[in-house]
């Protein structure tokens, strides 16, 4: 592990006082940090961080930053070489009577932020399996080139699902047209929207960290909302009210899961497997 003290001291130009390890992380090594002057930050390092890692975070986190629609914690400071992240410290809190229904709409104004392209600009790619965001004209073009068919290529290769079920997640990237319902602009997506990756703190405040940022299809957000829980039906019912879905979306959400699924299936093995052929089979 690098010298993480010296390095946030070198990045913020302050001195650290102390370090304290956090839980929850299944990539980097996260710590609160305690700065000589009194304040409080969050770091990360990573052992083995592929190229870019930590700075194609810190844009993304700037990126959803930028539309001033869901807190995001501020960049503090960021490297590569060494792999390091500092980010403005979320002290925790607990959710209120209106924390899901605020989440709702912020979430929503912020896919309305939109983008300039489904995919990323600057083509970084992101995510544990390093997935491809190259710009594309359509979500249906950037869906299949740029999640279904390079995950079938590394689920086959992983032999993480049966072969059928590789045939099937590329017959249904040749058929998003078909199933994506009416077209939409790309809209500024979280990426990554799990329960974790939402950070409830003081005054029931909902926050953003650990983005896949990228220009999608607002529906992934909320499908991934959906597949692992953690978030209430008053958030949604909030969105509803604010954006409503194009009608059909719910027939939509095994769809917009498969990319996760597929993901999980690789990383963490058969249990996933079964989620992954039941979305398919909603297809079909």
């Amino acid at each position: 592990m690098i010298d993480l003290a010296r390095h946030v001291a070198r990045a913020l130009d302050e001195e650290v006082a102390g370090l304290a390890p956090l839980g929850g992380g299944d990539v980097a090594d996260s710590f609160r940090v305690e700065l000589a002057g009194g304040a409080t930050v969050f770091a990360k390092t990573h052992p083995a961080a592929p190229p870019g890692f930590f700075s194609t975070e810190a844009a993304g986190l700037s990126w959803l930053r930028e539309a001033r629609a869901v807190p995001v914690p501020e960049v503090l400071g960021v490297s590569d070489d060494p792999p390091l992240l500092v980010l403005e410290w979320i002290e925790p809190g607990r959710p209120g009577p209106g924390t899901e229904e605020d989440f709702g709409r912020a979430l929503a104004a912020l896919h309305a932020a939109g983008a300039p392209c489904f995919g990323r600009e600057d083509r970084r790619t992101t995510g544990s399996r390093r997935l491809p965001n190259e710009p594309s004209a359509s979500w249906a073009e950037f869906y299949a080139e740029n999640r279904l068919l390079p995950l079938a290529r590394l689920a086959a290769e992983a032999r993480a699902l049966p072969s059928r079920a590789i045939r099937d997640l590329e017959v249904v990237a040749g058929r998003l047209v078909e199933l994506g319902g009416p077209p939409e602009p790309p809209a500024r997506l979280h990426g990554d929207l799990w329960a974790g990756n939402r950070v409830v703190g003081l005054g029931g405040t909902s926050w953003l960290i650990d983005p896949a940022a990228h220009g999608g299809h607002r529906e992934f957000d909320l499908a991934m909302m959906r597949l692992f829980g953690g978030f209430g039906d008053a958030c949604f019912a909030a969105y509803a009210e604010v954006a409503p879905l194009a009608d059909g979306w719910p027939e939509r959400v095994p769809l917009h899961q498969l990319a996760p699924l597929v993901v999980h299936a690789i990383k963490f093995g058969s249990g996933y497997v079964a989620p992954t052929l039941q979305a398919l089979g909603a297809l079909a």
